[in-house]
C-alpha cells in the first residue's frame, strides 16, 4: 500500500512538473512557430487567420525579403562583427582572467568585483561620450570602431566567466608544469585553455548571439547601408514594407535561423558551461 501511494505521488509530482515545463515551452516556442508560419503566407491569409498553418508556402518571402533588406550585405557585416568581437573578447577575457585566477596580482578581488558591477551598468551612460570620441578618432560609421565597442562590453562578463572555471584547476597542474621548465605562458596555452576550453566556448557564444542581436550601438555608430548589421537592416525594413507581415516575418526569420542553428548545435555545451561557471564561481 504505502509503494502505490509512492507510486502515485511521484507519478502526480513528475506530472506537474512536465505540465510546468510545456507550459514555459509553450510560451517560449509559441512565437516562434507563429512566426515561422507567417513567414511563409501573404498579409491577407494572416489578417484573415493570424495563428493559421500556411497551406500553400509562400517560399518567395524570403526571396523576397533577402533582397530588399539588402541581407548579402548586413549578413557579412554581422558576420564579421560577431567573428572578430568574440576573437577580441576571448583574447582578452583569457588572458584577465588568468591574471586574476592563477596570478592573484594585487587588488585580485577588487578587480573581479568591479568587472562583475561593470556587466550591470548601462551602456546608455557612456552614449553620448563615446559617440563624440568616436567621431574625433574617425571611427564612427567603421565595423572596427563598433567591434572595439563590443570588446569593452563584452569583455567583462566573459572574463567573470572564465575566471570561475579556472578557480578550480588545482594550482598542483601550474606548479607541475613549472618546474618542468615551461612559460607562464606556456602553462597558460597548454595546460590552463584545454582544461577551460567549455568556459571559452561558453563565453563566446554569451558574446556572439549578444553582438548579433545587438540593436542600440549599432544604429548608433552605423549609418551608411554598406556597413549597417541584420538588426539595423530588419529595423528599415520593418518600417518600408509594415503592411506585408509575411515579408516582415520572413526577414525576422532570417535575422533568427542562424542563432537557432548555433544554439541548438552547442546548447549542451552552453548550458553545462554556465551551470559549470556559476557553480564554480
Amino acid at each position: 500500500m504505502k509503494q502505490l501511494r509512492r507510486f502515485f505521488f511521484q507519478l502526480r509530482r513528475s506530472g506537474l512538473s512536465y505540465g510546468v515545463l510545456i507550459i514555459l515551452a509553450i510560451f517560449s516556442l509559441g512565437p516562434l512557430v507563429i512566426l515561422a508560419f507567417n513567414s511563409l503566407r501573404t498579409t491577407p491569409q494572416i489578417s484573415a487567420q493570424p495563428f493559421g498553418f500556411p497551406s500553400q508556402p509562400r517560399w518567395q518571402n524570403f526571396s523576397d525579403a533577402w533582397i530588399n533588406g539588402n541581407y548579402s550585405v548586413t549578413m557579412q557585416n554581422s558576420t564579421f562583427i560577431v567573428v572578430a568581437t568574440i576573437a577580441g573578447v576571448l583574447v582578452i577575457a583569457g588572458l584577465g582572467a588568468y591574471s586574476l585566477a592563477r596570478l592573484k596580482p594585487r587588488g585580485a578581488d577588487v578587480i573581479t568585483m568591479y568587472l562583475l558591477v561593470g556587466t550591470s551598468v548601462p551602456m546608455q551612460l557612456f552614449m553620448v561620450p563615446l559617440f563624440f570620441m568616436w567621431q574625433k578618432l574617425g571611427l564612427i560609421d567603421t565595423l572596427l570602431g563598433v567591434v572595439i565597442i563590443y570588446w569593452a562590453t563584452q569583455s567583462p562578463f566573459a572574463t567573470f566567466l572564465i575566471r570561475a572555471f579556472m578557480m578550480a584547476i588545482p594550482k598542483d597542474f601550474d606548479e607541475a608544469a613549472r618546474i618542468d621548465g615551461a612559460s607562464e605562458w606556456q602553462v597558460f596555452t597548454q595546460i590552463v585553455i584545454p582544461i577551460v576550453w567549455p568556459g571559452f566556448l561558453t563565453a563566446g557564444l554569451v558574446a556572439g548571439i549578444g553582438v548579433w542581436n545587438e540593436y542600440l550601438i549599432a544604429l548608433t555608430f552605423l549609418h551608411s547601408p554598406d556597413v549597417k548589421t541584420v538588426t539595423t537592416s530588419l529595423s528599415a525594413f520593418a518600417g518600408r514594407f509594415s503592411q506585408d507581415w509575411g515579408l516582415i516575418s520572413a526577414a525576422a526569420m532570417i535575422m533568427v535561423i542562424p542563432v537557432a542553428i548555433v544554439f541548438l548545435n552547442l546548447q549542451r555545451q552552453f548550458v553545462e558551461g554556465l551551470t559549470r561557471g556559476s557553480l564554480k564561481g
